[in-house]
């Protein structure tokens, strides 16, 4: 709960710092890198870190925090912090990290408003920032214990039992555990980070999701060619297609995400757009080896049958669901409907739970079209690949 004194000299200062953010974060960036390098060596993933993707979420999660606060004073934004905490988690966040951040943060926000930071205005940012840190260092303990982890320790090795291609930019690879530990669980929607060792030395983490399952502990990762069109190709993504084969070890971690599908009747809508249908192929086979009954719409657009990722397994695995029914959209119109996702002629069931996964214009798009067609907002979840820019009000 924030104190009623420095809720009101957030509201006052909130139009000055928020639109300084940037400029703030990019300080911030710069002088912990510069002070502290080793952090990019497998914690700070520095595609992100050059894109700006990485400082716009992290002012955004600022923002937003202090306005959830200001608007309710007596609750804390949980949804918003757990997107984080499970973000934390799967790049092995520690409490010391947290001191860390707040030193160069602070110095940041000192340097970028100069004399406008007063002792008590600082105070007040100073109770905003360890409300939110000590909510996420609580949650991500929490995460810890239940992936069986102490302080970020969840990493092990895994076998690529199998390599398979997609499409001509996606490949699948299935993942045996090495050695005798137990997996730690893992649930339909989650995504692993896998850690790989650049030709420079220095270590890099991206999260994949996992895209399916097998026996005896197998988990699958679908894993998409990030080309440049525009922007820096993805570092990660490029290797792991040019050097990984069956037999090679990767590094992953402990399953992590928020976005999982529970247990329940209610109808289910899943859109997805791209290497969107990653967890939605795992929800699919969740729900096909558990017999589910439940009514199922699975959604998917793509710019062809030929790019679309996983498709054989979302036919296949709708297919085994006696309530399911399959609708793809391909831009080229071959072998599906023809143009961009369109959901005016698509029966909604009533009372549906629909889950989104796709670029953010796309989700933008179908969770309008989704209310639009009398899904509540509550029950319209989504995830984002990288840095969680977009928080949908309820």
């Amino acid at each position: 709960m924030l104190s009623a004194e420095s809720a009101a000299i957030i509201r006052a200062t909130i139009p000055a710092v928020g639109a300084s953010l940037d400029t703030i974060t990019t300080r911030f960036y710069e002088t912990m890198f510069g002070d502290r390098p080793e952090l990019l060596d497998g914690l700070f993933n520095r595609g992100n870190q050059r894109s700006g993707e990485q400082r716009r979420a992290l002012a955004g999660s600022i923002a937003s925090f202090a306005g959830a606060l200001l608007a309710n004073p007596n609750e804390r934004p949980d949804a918003l912090l757990a997107r984080i905490a499970h973000k934390h988690a799967a790049v092995g966040i520690t409490d010391d990290q947290y001191v860390i951040v707040h030193k160069y943060l602070f110095a940041a926000i000192v340097e970028v408003l100069g004399e406008a930071v007063t002792p008590e205005v600082a105070a007040a940012w100073d109770e905003v920032y360890w409300l939110m840190a000590g909510a996420l260092i609580a949650m991500e303990a929490r995460i810890y214990a239940h992936a069986g982890a102490q302080d970020g320790r969840t990493w092990r090795p895994w076998r690529v039992a199998e390599r398979r291609e997609e499409t001509a930019d996606v490949m699948s690879l299935l993942l045996a555990p090495v050695g005798d530990d137990p997996v730690p669980p893992a649930l339909p929607g989650q995504y692993v980070s896998v850690q790989v060792l650049m030709p420079d030395g220095v270590r890099q983490l991206r999260q994949y999701t996992l895209s399916g399952y097998g026996a005896n502990g197998l988990r699958r990762i679908t894993v998409k060619r990030v080309r440049g069109e525009g922007a820096p190709e993805g570092e990660v993504s490029n290797l792991l297609h040019a050097t990984v084969k069956e037999g090679d070890e990767l590094i992953l971690s402990a399953a992590f995400g928020d976005v999982t599908l529970p247990e329940g009747e209610a109808p289910l809508v899943f859109a997805s757009a791209g290497i969107g249908c990653t967890p939605i192929t795992a929800m699919l086979q969740h729900l096909a080896d558990t017999g589910s009954t439940r009514r199922v719409l699975s959604l998917h657009a793509d710019r062809s049958a030929s790019d679309h990722a996983l498709r054989e397994d979302m036919e296949s695995l709708t297919a085994a669901l006696p309530g399911g029914q399959k609708i793809f959209w391909y831009e080229d119109g071959d072998r599906g409907v023809a143009g961009r996702m369109d959901l005016a002629e698509v029966e909604i069931p009533a009372g549906a739970v629909a889950y989104l996964c796709g670029p953010l214009p796309f989700m933008r798009d179908a969770r309008a079209q989704l209310i639009g067609a009398g899904v509540a907002p509550r029950d319209i979840h989504y995830e984002v690949f990288g840095p969680d820019l977009w928080l949908p009000a309820s």
